[in-house]
């Protein structure tokens, strides 16, 4: 099984509410995505979610990336020697990394499709059921004690709410939410990167004083800023989850080194993939660290590879894939089976679709 062609498309998908965070806006799904051909016939399926707040990429930078750079690297090539595949993927171009990712499950696909089995089994197959939250955006505190309800009545038992544009008021908005949803509910507060060293002791203290129960707060600081996730770690008893500051497994490496963070989120579009990330979790769990698997705003596609990569890992104890139930429509056969917050696996080969 030989790579022959690789073919760039796009992947469109309108949201069912507007995507907020401290960093940016979204309406609809814009992604690129990957179809890697080969010479007996299969075809293994990838996506990119351009983001270029965080990862630097466009859509136009991941298509040239992938045809121009990745595309000439690999091809030729046999699926089964995944580890040259993998060395040529990332030493074709630097960063890249959604680039990168978009081709790699592509190629994640093929191997086992190849072996004729689910990917989650040949990854390690340690479960076939995942429990995903949702993201509430960030607004208004009524409008965000609404969302949240309405997810809780969707079927969602953890929540990962979206602050960080307004410090001053993201206490009230959380407490708020809290109040409205009730303790049986799970929450997550991310800021991405929205407040400083000491607003973020600042509000997580008031968030454990008023009760919150807060399972966790994600990137409270800029993601550069590793002194700052140093200081909110140690003055704070919430856990705090490394996002936009681990990219590689060296970045992991340095979070650990410096107990900059309790936890640490592993999402494909920053790694640059599936190869890529399992030496993130794998450093991770050598040094006791659970890891949570993330996703940008992706379609199907892409969260299907992440949740194959998740089933296959222990160390992976928290799921935040809501990429799918975000969108208005699934415009996608096949893949895991997304039921309000499970995901199950199938017996299908590949990442499963048709």
């Amino acid at each position: 099984m030989k790579i022959k062609q690789i073919v760039v498309g796009k992947v469109e998908a309108p949201l069912i509410t507007p995507f907020k965070t401290a960093l940016r806006t979204v309406h609809s799904i814009h992604n690129i995505g990957v179809y890697v051909h080969t010479d007996d016939g299969h075809i293994g399926i990838g996506e990119a979610a351009p983001t270029a707040a965080i990862t630097g990429e466009t859509l136009g930078s991941i298509t040239h990336a992938i045809e121009a750079y990745i595309k000439p690297a690999i091809i030729g090539l046999d699926i089964e020697d995944m580890t040259e595949i993998m060395a040529r993927i990332d030493n074709s171009i630097y960063q890249n990394t959604s680039a990168k990712a978009a081709v790699d499950m592509a190629i994640y696909d093929l191997f086992a499709k190849h072996f004729q089995t689910p990917l989650y089994k040949l990854l390690g197959g340690y479960r076939k059921e995942l429990v995903t939250d949702i993201t509430i955006s960030v607004n208004d505190t009524e409008e965000m004690v609404k969302d949240s309800i309405a997810a809780v009545q969707r079927g969602f038992h953890i929540l990962k709410i979206k602050v960080g544009k307004d410090p001053v008021g993201d206490v009230a908005r959380v407490v708020a939410i809290r109040d409205a949803v009730g303790h049986a509910i799970t929450l997550r507060v991310d800021a991405n990167q929205g407040w400083t060293p000491k607003q973020a002791v600042q509000i997580i203290r008031a968030l454990e004083d008023a009760g919150s129960n807060v399972e966790l707060v994600e990137q409270p600081v800029h993601c550069h800023d590793l002194a700052g996730m140093q200081f909110v770690t140690a003055h704070t008893l919430t856990n705090i989850l490394a996002d936009e500051s681990v990219f590689s497994a060296k970045d992991a490496y340095t979070i650990i080194e410096k107990r900059a963070a309790d936890l640490i989120n592993i999402k494909l579009m920053k790694t640059g993939g599936i190869y890529q990330a399992q030496k993130i979790c794998h450093i991770a769990e050598a040094n006791d660290i659970p890891c949570m698997i993330g996703c940008m705003l992706e379609s199907k596609i892409s969260v299907s590879a992440a949740a194959h990569f998740a089933a296959s890992q222990k160390n992976i104890t928290m799921v935040d894939l809501d990429g799918p139930s975000l969108c208005l429509k699934d415009p996608i056969a096949g893949g895991p089976i997304f039921e309000n917050d499970r995901i199950r696996m199938t017996d299908a080969v590949g990442i499963g679709f048709s």
